[in-house]
């Protein structure tokens, strides 16, 4: 018997190539886009046209091949966005390698880490991080480390593109929809760290569901934002292939840099932009956004956490963005799987209808599926599922059910349109501007320290930030809020930091099985909050 309360997808189906390849369903069309722009490095102006990115990939493709590098090798990038970035890239997939993308604000603890666990050989880095590759390169033995550019101590990039291109030969034994191609890094539902493996179909489906005409998420006739990073899988397919497939010009940016950001929307005419919350923030708040022309850009996509109601109308009136839309989606899927059709952009606080070839369902904690209304768990079944988690057989299990449903963690309801709204989560990520955040991961550092008995750490709810790391700290020996939070800035990266502050506990509430009681936290921190408001 067929199961009751499934949601089908409103639009048409989109059909993606079993039988293509990631390159060449991405550059099969750079020859008819020619000498257009394709990616332009904004601090720099630095362009490449469709003709010369193809052109470079094949160098750096045929360079590689002659290192050695066959299918089925890893290659780390790690480095902030940049047009090199895409050539590299795309170069390691045409010869059938994996890629997996890393954080470039990584310290030289996490990037060793994620070598370790993906198993990358090669490291490519960019010059502003080579002092990070350089500790990495001291701590483990790779088959190589290269820079973007010249630096001492690693190899050089610009050298290998004087390849002359001649032993390039894309990989005809890729089998798309079973061969990763990908590899970025996510905490899932449980906030340890996994590889998500992406394969050549999975992202070639998203990128086509994203080019429905009732979502349309992408315009190629004037120039598109490239701001959110490429190492991220909503920054990589949303922005960066999906763009690139179309034919879009995209100004790429490194980070955010409030006059780089604003001034690039002038200068290029932007007219759609993939945005986090932050950023809207920002556009509704900051006094140097009116320096600034920005009647160029039209549309945006808000994606990584949920926008504000309040907050989207007051971009809209400032900024004078006449499309703002949300999306959802997670690294294991690819990254899509609900966006707000073109035509009800009204609807506030949903995350969106199924993308086309998608189906989801409201699970109860027995796993059966709810009616319009009720809350339950999100799941998600569709070409953009992932194949699984990396050498991670059990966590792949657990997220994946075996008739294929992905379990995201997030408690949604829908309507009676089939829009969905997500009003809570099960799962432990902290979401700090669109970064996550495993708290597992900062109490497991936060226990190393020797004065430190017990440690939990949670979101603090943020206005501008949408959640803040703290920590509650049980002492074992007598130590300062001050010396936790510089202990912790020494091991991680800033988006980790410990900004939401420290409280100190006599006991870390946790259940019969040891697991810690979150919710019992946060409602602390709400009566805190409570009491700090009437001071």
């Amino acid at each position: 018997m067929a199961e009751e309360f499934i949601v089908n997808s409103p639009m048409s189906d989109v059909h993606p190539p079993t039988n293509v390849s990631l390159y060449q369903f991405i550059c099969g069309n750079f020859d008819r886009y020619g000498d257009k722009p394709a990616i332009t490095h904004a601090a720099t102006a630095q362009t490449l046209s469709y003709r010369d990115l193809g052109l470079q990939i094949r160098q750096c493709g045929s360079a590689l091949r002659r290192l050695g590098f066959k299918k089925g090798d890893i290659l780390a990038l790690f480095s902030p966005n940049h047009p090199q970035y895409a050539v590299l890239l795309l170069a390691v997939t045409a010869i059938g390698g994996i890629v997996t993308t890393i954080n470039p604000l990584y310290t030289a603890d996490e990037v060793t880490k994620q070598m370790k666990l993906s198993s990358a050989q090669y490291l490519f880095a960019y010059p502003t991080n080579a002092d990070v590759a350089l500790k990495v390169t001291s701590r483990i033995r790779l088959r190589g480390a290269y820079v973007f550019g010249h630096v001492k101590g690693l190899k050089s990039f610009n050298e290998l593109m004087k390849d002359d291109g001649s032993f390039f030969k894309m990989d005809d034994t890729i089998r798309p929809m079973q061969d990763t191609v990908v590899i970025p890094y996510s905490s899932g539902t449980t906030g340890i760290p996994k590889g998500v493996m992406l394969t050549h179909y999975n992202l070639i489906a998203n990128s086509l569901q994203l080019m429905h005409p009732d979502i349309k998420a992408f315009d190629n006739d004037r120039p598109s934002l490239g701001l959110l990073p490429w190492y991220h899988i909503y920054g990589l397919v949303v922005i960066l292939l999906s763009g690139l497939r179309t034919g879009a010009h995209l100004i790429s940016l490194e980070r955010f840099e409030p006059e780089l950001f604003l001034g690039s929307i002038q200068k290029y005419k932007i007219k759609y932009a993939c945005l986090v919350p932050p950023l809207y923030v920002f556009l509704a708040k900051d006094p140097l956004v009116e320096k600034f022309d920005l009647s160029s850009l039209q549309e945006t996509i808000c994606g990584a956490a949920p926008l504000d109601s309040d907050l989207s109308q007051s971009v809209k009136e400032r900024a004078k963005i006449s499309l703002l839309r949300q999306a959802y989606g997670m690294t294991e899927l690819s990254p899509i799987s609900h966006l707000v059709k073109r035509a009800d952009e009204k609807k506030f606080g949903a995350i969106g209808v199924c993308a086309p070839n998608t189906k989801a369902k409201v699970v109860d904690e027995d796993g059966k599926s709810l009616p319009q209304h009720e809350r339950g768990e999100l799941c998600i079944r569709g070409p953009q599922v992932m194949k699984g988690y990396f050498r991670n057989e059990k966590a792949t299990a657990l997220t994946i059910d075996k008739d294929g449903w992905l379990h995201t963690g997030d408690i949604a309801y829908y309507d009676e349109d089939g829009y969905f709204y997500i009003v809570d989560r099960l799962k432990e990520l902290i979401k700090y501007k669109g970064f996550q955040v495993p708290p597992a991961e900062l109490e497991a550092l936060l226990l190393t320290n020797e004065k430190i008995a017990d440690a939990a750490v949670i979101g603090r709810p943020d206005l501008e930030a949408g959640e803040l790391p703290m920590a509650f700290i049980v002492k074992k020996s007598e130590i300062s809020k001050e010396e936790i939070i510089e202990f912790v800035k020494s091991k991680v990266s800033p988006h980790k930091y410990l900004r939401g502050g420290i409280e100190f506990a006599d006991i870390i509430p946790k259940s019969a099985s040891g697991k810690i009681l979150r919710r019992e936290l946060r409602k602390r921190v709400a009566e805190l909050t409570k009491l700090q408001s009437k001071l």
